[in-house]
């Protein structure tokens, strides 16, 4: 079979179909009426009932696209009538149907509720962004959702329910509240299904199973049919992206939206868009010492929990794993935090299943290009060091990059340079020599050389780099190894002259 016949590579329903269709495609095109007479044969020579053989519409079915509940038994005889009785065939067709079913199955398992989850205790700083969101989603304007948008750690969910609980808090008890969990950022498994988070909101505004719709647009209206003139308030946390999102706004007046995603959500219109930035040096401090008790951190320890809060990168899930930390081990002393041990210990408590989970969901080159960042300090990278890392040209290194900055995953400076955040390098600083060869890595280190020298700029790599990888010299690269310890000598020369 041609290679496009590749059924495996189908992650939803609709692609298998479209694979389905593609096998139809390279078997002849045969009609659907001479399909359904295979199936009939087959089934009849297996012994199966009369009254269990599909008419031809029901056959016809299998190649429409949007179909929700589909038959696996029938969709495997479809196969078997376009490839015949090749086994190995049709069991690749059967595993991969098995695993489609399963992320079906998995994305309509929802999370919804008719009430808000418990918010923080006690929420530390982004007074201006409460001040802000409370303005936008003022029921007198014409758009009432707003999206927070952030790195993993930086604080959306916490920050969206602390403004929900305000609003609530503000009004009318019997305000309508749906809450749902989108699933958007999951490391496994898919992310919610717009149409079964539909499903539940529809009963949880009292509607009766036999009268909710099949289509997904037919749900997305009724939904906005029972909100209008309610003043609903709806959280949609963790979103994936503007598809999944849009069916799930009630875009009714005085409804407001509340939206939480590590996605920049470019095209969602119907939404105001509030990038969350780390906390600033104060409030870090604020959260460690609130953390980790009054009792533990004193005034005179201000400038060395500054000093962490710096080396965190003033990340709120970060300042939280090491404030807990702190709390629970009375004996460290503050300088024990410095680097090494504060940057495993806020990975190990929860960071880097957050930085990971995000990282899953990019695209393989994009993914690539984030471990190999790792060879440069947590500074301003610029599109031709990105390229050279890569051994792309710029235009491709800009979208990788420009993919990376939707995810929140990097940070895009004024003068249009990227930049990491400190504990997103130490990830990718981690990953490096797990996901790429010392090869492939060495030989991107030739290319940033040779980037280097022809900018007539020495590169400014730490020596730690190059020992924290431990990566081993290759012969073939023996003289990229020297040149980088010697740019180093020489860029080192240069700071202290300066």
């Amino acid at each position: 079979m041609p290679q496009v016949l590749d059924p495996v590579k189908a992650r939803t329903i609709d692609e298998f179909i479209a694979e389905l269709r593609l096998l139809k495609a390279w078997a002849g095109n045969p009609s659907i009426t001479e399909i359904t007479r295979r199936i009939h044969r087959d089934w009849q020579r297996s012994g199966r009932p009369r009254g269990e053989w599909p008419a031809r519409s029901t056959v016809g079915n299998c190649f429409q696209l949007g179909r929700r509940r589909p038959n696996s038994d029938l969709l495997l005889a479809v196969v078997q009538a376009l490839v015949g009785a090749d086994e190995a065939i049709i069991s690749v067709w059967r595993q991969s149907l098995r695993a489609v079913l399963g992320e079906a199955e998995a994305a309509a398992r929802v999370s919804a509720y008719d009430r808000l989850p418990a918010g923080p205790s006690a929420l530390v700083g982004r007074a201006d962004l409460i001040a802000e969101a409370e303005i936008l989603l003022a029921c007198d304007r014409d758009m009432t959702a707003l999206a927070l948008e952030g790195m993993p750690g930086v604080g959306k969910t916490s920050l969206a329910l602390h403004i929900a609980h305000r609003l609530l808090a503000e009004e009318d008890t019997d305000t309508p509240v749906l809450f749902a969990n989108l699933r958007g950022s999951v490391a496994q498994g898919p992310s919610a299904d717009a149409a079964a988070v539909l499903e539940t909101f529809l009963r949880l505004l009292g509607v009766t199973g036999d009268r909710i719709p099949y289509d997904l647009d037919a749900r997305a209206a009724l939904y906005r049919q029972l909100l209008a003139g309610t003043g609903a308030l709806i959280v949609l946390d963790d979103a994936a992206d503007e598809e999944q999102l849009r069916p799930l706004l009630p875009g009714a007046s005085g409804c407001r939206t509340l939206i939480t995603s590590r996605r920049a959500l470019d095209g969602l219109a119907e939404a105001a868009r509030l990038p969350l930035p780390p906390l600033d040096r104060t409030d870090s401090v604020e959260l460690l010492r609130t953390t980790a008790g009054g009792e533990r951190l004193v005034p005179k320890d201000i400038p060395d929990v500054e000093h962490i809060a710096d080396l965190l990168g003033h990340l709120p899930l970060a300042l939280s794993v090491i404030g807990r930390h702190m709390r629970d081990h009375p004996g460290w002393a503050l300088g024990d935090y410095y680097r090494e041990p504060l940057i495993t210990l806020a990975l190990e408590d929860g960071v880097r299943s957050a930085l990971s989970a995000s990282d899953a969901r990019l695209p393989k080159s994009e993914r690539r290009l984030l471990r190999l960042l790792a060879l440069q300090p947590p500074q301003e990278i610029d599109v031709a060091t990105a390229a050279a890392l890569l051994g792309e040209p710029s235009a491709a290194a800009d979208h990788h990059l420009t993919t990376l900055t939707a995810a929140h995953l990097i940070e895009r400076t004024p003068p249009g340079d990227f930049r990491l955040h400190p504990l997103v390098h130490a990830y990718a600083e981690e990953r490096l020599c797990i996901d790429e060869p010392a090869t492939r890595i060495r030989q991107a280190l030739s290319r940033l050389l040779e980037h280097c020298r022809s900018r007539n700029a020495a590169i400014r790599l730490e020596t730690r780099t190059l020992r924290t990888l431990r990566l081993p010299v290759l012969p073939q690269h023996a003289e990229a190894h020297e040149e980088a310890r010697r740019l180093q000598q020489l860029s080192a020369g240069r700071a202290l002259a300066a």
